[in-house]
């Protein structure tokens, strides 16, 4: 099967990777399960947050770029990672949660037939909630078992990205044709797409706007979002359809905790295409992800230098319990 199997992952630009590993560990209680560096900017740290064992579908990963400004929300841009919780009484949990936490939030919502609730972070990076009452299709993954939050609540993984663009005909052209997702439902402006085994973890929101400027991207915004793929084969097959239909990509790309294509789908978004392995399992005991910087075997040479460059983050978590918080 050659299809897109739904979420991979989405990577975010942070101005603090101190905050970003606080927020997402004691506040959304998501497991930091990689400590690395961008690949392609090893001053710069790339952290993946994720479900109890950093299974695909369910990671959210961040940049901190030196010296980058804050980005501008806009059109033509990947405006809002959703993370998926189980049931709409986790949301009820959530939205008090939030509260006393501080937490910018817009209350419970609907959209397209789900309870949602969106919030922000310190940065103004855009996220919701979403309810996976009812619902079938790509499975969830595992909330972190020893984090803060009770498991009948917590994040289990990705939902559906939403994305804003100027030119909605094209890039609903391109997400049929080209990715072979099929739109489900419309509201306004707003139009659901899935693909696979559809349900929240693989599903895309575009919201046709051509009424705000364009986004500048920066810390508080999203970099690249990434969906499924089985294997190294089926990534094969992806990078010569996407060169088939005459997108730019970066051609095979080994990222060590996974395989990847990348390619520029419309002005400013950048898709990435994931295989699901290896995964994050591999040089760190599951007791301990996390905790240690973490470096592929090609950069393992330069980690002296490496860890010169960027500043020391105390993210041990193995030798504390966490009580779960029940409000």
């Amino acid at each position: 099967m050659n299809g897109l199997k739904g979420m991979h992952h989405v990577t975010a630009i942070t101005s603090s990777a101190e905050k970003n590993y606080e927020f997402f560990t004691y506040v959304l209680g998501m497991r930091l399960v990689k400590k690395t560096v961008n690949q392609d900017d090893i001053q710069t740290y790339h952290l993946f947050f994720a479900d109890d064992k950093g299974n695909p579908g369910t990671d959210m990963t961040f940049f901190d770029f030196p010296g980058i400004p804050k980005g501008q929300h806009g059109t033509n841009e990947i405006f809002r990672t959703s993370f998926r919780v189980p049931t709409d009484e986790a949301l009820d949990y959530w939205v008090k949660r939030l509260n006393r936490l501080e937490v910018d939030n817009e209350g419970i919502q609907e959209q397209f037939g789900v309870k949602t609730l969106p919030f922000t972070d310190f940065d103004e990076q855009q996220y919701q909630l979403v309810s996976d009452e009812g619902l079938e299709g790509v499975e969830a993954g595992i909330p972190w078992q020893d984090g803060p939050i009770p498991l009948e609540y917590a994040i289990t993984g990705l939902g559906p990205i939403h994305v804003r663009v100027a030119n909605f005909d094209y890039f609903k052209e391109m997400m049929e044709k080209v990715l072979q997702f099929k739109e489900i439902d419309e509201d306004g402006d707003f139009h659901l797409f899935e693909v696979g085994e559809g349900g929240n973890g693989a599903r895309v929101i575009v919201e046709k706007n051509n009424t705000l400027p364009d986004a500048r991207q920066g810390y508080g915004t999203v970099h690249h979002s990434a969906f499924r793929v089985e294997n190294r084969d089926v990534l094969e097959h992806w990078i010569k359809r996407m060169e088939g239909f005459g997108f730019r990509t970066s051609g095979y790309v080994n990222r060590h905790f996974f395989e990847s294509l990348y390619a520029g789908v419309a002005p400013q978004i950048l898709f990435e295409f994931a295989t699901d392995g290896p995964g994050f399992m591999g040089d760190e005991p599951y007791e301990t992800l996390g905790e240690k910087l973490s470096l592929p075997p090609f950069l393992e040479s330069e980690r002296e230098q490496i860890e010169k460059m960027v500043r020391p983050i105390d993210t041990v978590r193995s030798n504390r319990t966490f009580e779960k918080e029940y409000e």
